[in-house]
């Protein structure tokens, strides 16, 4: 995988973990539905379980060796 295809999967793995997070307070704070609460946090938690195994790759994949 080149340095720039690391990135964007870098980039992917961020934004997963910023997104759990955003959905992980609305569905502990700002949401009444039961059913909606359940939904938003199962999401928020593959996403972020999702985002974890994705930074893991990035940091114990090394680098690349390009120029």
């Amino acid at each position: 995988m080149s340095s720039l295809d690391k990135m964007w999967v870098s980039f992917a793995g961020i934004a997963f973990l910023i997104i759990s997070m955003g959905m992980i307070y609305l569905s502990r704070y700002k949401l009444q539905n039961g059913i909606l609460k359940f939904l938003f946090a199962l999401i928020a938690y593959v996403l972020l379980i999702l985002g974890f195994f994705i930074m893991v790759f990035t940091v114990f994949s090394g680098p690349t060796g390009g120029a």
